[in-house]
């Protein structure tokens, strides 16, 4: 790829009147070189059974490639008509609240034979009549797909059928699944009862993971299909979304990203965050650094916000920054959730680029800037490269397996600690990758980050294990190694299989009431040395104790440790601890792997990112993401400010006005 993509989704069938060559002579004054459609209007292509109406997708096919705009064109199988339902009522997922009803998007049980034969001929109908047409550059297969909970019969027999492959004989499952408590011993595969009702921990858990199988095996079914007849100048792609809290926010608990990602010749995300004076960029940074990681490779945001609720109408400036923001984590493509403001239905307030009047507005106006920055800027920025040395590391398993044994009534999720510890790491500008438990490339890294492996094999924690010995340096935080994969309490002393790496043991644990740390290495003030909803009574065996628990009960046992153990060091959190708190962990263990440089003297809110581009220069962005200006003196190498085009040199002051950045690509012989 050698052009950066600028784009927004764009639905010509919602329009309350004719808009289309207005729209376009708006998109080419914007920069606007991109647009999806399509994958949201089933019921507008196929009104009834059989029937097809493909000339809205013709004519905007049509006018977009006259006016040089690229087209990305979504299979429509995310929300199913009312013929389809009306006809055949069972192909709405079964969940455990209960039969499925039309109305809401993704509602269908996209494990039903009834359903995959209609999503097949919609994909077939559609790809078929538009891969040919120069204006397509690629396909969405589905949208943010998920398996909606599906657990109905169909769903529970070819998931006993799973259990059968996997375990063999029903000895084994209750032996490996504790199934003698309460009696729900299963003593005949056909015995073997709908889950959703389980108690069980384990099966519960097992049950989620193949609910995130299906989702694998839907998103490359329908890849296969786009496949057969996309061009070899063509690419598949989908877009990802994440966990929910008040944006997008840590790993999406019902889609295995990792696994489903082969399938795709790119991977695609949806990021959506708070904004105004809650805009930070850690969600644009976090789910950037997750879709980088799938793939290896620089990746599209297929949806991201233009104005969206009024809460996130962005400040001045705050568009460009975002924009620019996503590039600088990889992207190759920025693409708004939408061109215009839909004028009924359920998203009327999610607004788009246009408001509801369709005419120019800050926020448009703004677009229009980094419209023509990324057409000027395209060779210096698109395919950026980027080689951490840090990492954290993400398991689906451990998130279920958390949900199913929750800290404090689910007051703090397994994402909040992926957060915790995340965020920590961009606020002091390290880089880091997105880990998948079951990559091959843990040796590439000096720092690998572990919150909460409440879930995890012997393989994995082995190889963690000698990832520590052969020089690495890890943290882990509490529950990590706590039970099995299969959710199943370890017997030996917790932590169990990281014991001897971490060089501590524990047999208790509490909830804290009134408990602080206290220790000299952590050099934070008694607001923020609290400790809030777990703690671990900790001994160390060989480690090196950095904070105690200050109280007149739990006060002679550590909270957090740190052991070396072979050529690594192993730090272990037992406890839920401030921000303020794991940034100081953090830091140290950051500067003893050598992850500390020039940059690491400008922290948050200056927000430091940099990467390799296609003619081998280092490229750095320096953004500001706070409502006060901020200076700093430049500690690298003689380079051009690309926004200005002026040069810049090594100790130089650089000035930042609120909500704003600069692009600086060193020379070729900078040293």
């Amino acid at each position: 790829m050698q052009q950066l993509l600028y784009g927004v989704a764009y639905y010509d069938e919602y329009m309350p009147h004719e808009r289309l060559d207005e729209d376009i002579r708006m998109m080419k004054a914007a920069g606007i070189n991109l647009v999806r459609i399509a994958e949201s209007t089933w019921s507008t292509h196929e009104p009834q059974n059989g029937v097809f109406d493909f000339s809205s997708v013709d004519r905007v096919l049509d006018a977009m490639h006259e006016a040089g705009i690229h087209v990305i064109v979504g299979t429509p199988t995310y929300a199913v008509p009312t013929w389809m339902v009306k006809e055949h009522p069972d192909i709405l997922a079964e969940t455990p609240n209960g039969p499925g009803r039309y109305g809401a998007r993704q509602i269908m049980d996209i494990a039903n034979p009834t359903y995959l034969f209609f999503a097949e001929r919609i994909i077939r109908k559609l790809i078929g009549r538009v891969c040919g047409h120069p204006a397509v550059i690629g396909y969405q297969v589905d949208n943010e797909t998920k398996h909606y909970h599906t657990s109905g019969p169909n769903v529970q027999y070819r998931f006993v059928k799973y259990m059968k492959e996997k375990f063999g004989t029903v000895e084994r499952l209750n032996q490996e699944f504790g199934l003698d408590y309460w009696s729900n011993r299963i003593n005949s595969w056909e015995d073997f009862p709908s889950v959703v009702g389980t108690i069980n921990g384990s099966l519960g858990a097992e049950f989620a993971r193949f609910q995130r199988q299906l989702v694998t095996e839907f998103l490359a079914w329908q890849a296969s299909i786009v496949n057969e007849y996309k061009r070899p100048d063509q690419f598949v792609t989908h877009n990802f979304d994440y966990g929910w809290k008040d944006g997008s926010y840590g790993v999406q608990p019902d889609v295995d990203h990792f696994s489903a990602a082969a399938a795709l010749d790119i991977a695609g995300v949806d990021i959506y965050h708070p904004s105004q004076d809650l805009l930070t960029g850690k969600e644009i940074s976090y789910c950037g650094d997750s879709a980088r990681s799938l793939k290896g490779m620089n990746y599209f945001v297929l949806e991201t916000q233009a104005q969206a609720f009024p809460h996130w109408t962005p400040y001045p400036g705050q568009l460009r920054l975002q924009a620019f923001s996503h590039l600088a984590s990889g992207a190759n493509m920025v693409e708004y959730w939408h061109w215009h403001s839909i004028h009924n239905s359920i998203e009327t307030y999610w607004k788009g680029l246009l408001s509801h009047d369709f005419s120019s507005n800050p926020t448009y106006e703004e677009a229009a800037t980094i419209g023509r920055d990324f057409a000027r800027l395209s060779p210096k920025l698109i395919n950026l490269k980027k080689k951490n040395r840090a990492a954290v590391l993400v398991s689906n398993d451990a998130l279920t397996a958390l949900h199913w044994f929750p800290i404090h009534g689910r007051k703090v999720s397994y994402n909040d600690i992926v957060r915790l510890m995340y965020d920590q790491l961009y606020e002091m500008n390290i880089g880091c990758d997105i880990l998948h438990p079951d990559s091959d490339s843990f040796e590439q890294y000096d720092l690998i980050l572990v919150p909460t492996l409440y879930a995890a094999s012997d393989e994995l924690l082995s190889r963690l294990n000698l990832y520590v010995e052969n020089g690495g340096h890890i943290v882990y935080t509490f529950k990590s190694g706590f039970a099995n994969g299969h959710v199943k309490v370890r017997t030996d002393v917790q932590p169990g299989f990281i014991s001897k790496v971490c060089g501590v043991q524990y047999s208790q644990f509490v909830e804290p009431n009134s408990v602080s740390l206290k220790g000299d290495l952590l050099g934070v003030d008694a607001e923020h040395s609290g400790v809030n909803f777990w703690m671990e009574l900790l001994t160390p065996t060989t480690a090196e104790v950095l904070a105690w628990y200050d109280h007149p009960h739990w006060g002679a046992y550590a909270a957090i440790t740190e052991n070396h153990y072979g050529r690594g060091t192993a730090i272990y959190i037992g406890c839920l601890i401030s921000a303020e708190v794991m940034g100081k962990v953090l830091e140290r263990v950051c500067r003893s792997a050598g992850l500390w440089s020039p940059d690491q003297e400008l922290q948050f809110p200056l927000i430091v990112k940099s990467g390799t581009n296609n003619a081998g220069r280092t490229v750095r962005y320096y953004f500001n993401y706070s409502e006060e200006p901020k200076s700093f003196s430049y500690p690298h190498g003689d380079g051009m400010e690309l926004l200005a085009d002026r040069p810049v040199h090594r100790g130089e002051r650089i000035e930042l006005d609120r909500w704003c950045f600069v692009i600086i690509e060193e020379s070729a012989d900078t040293k």
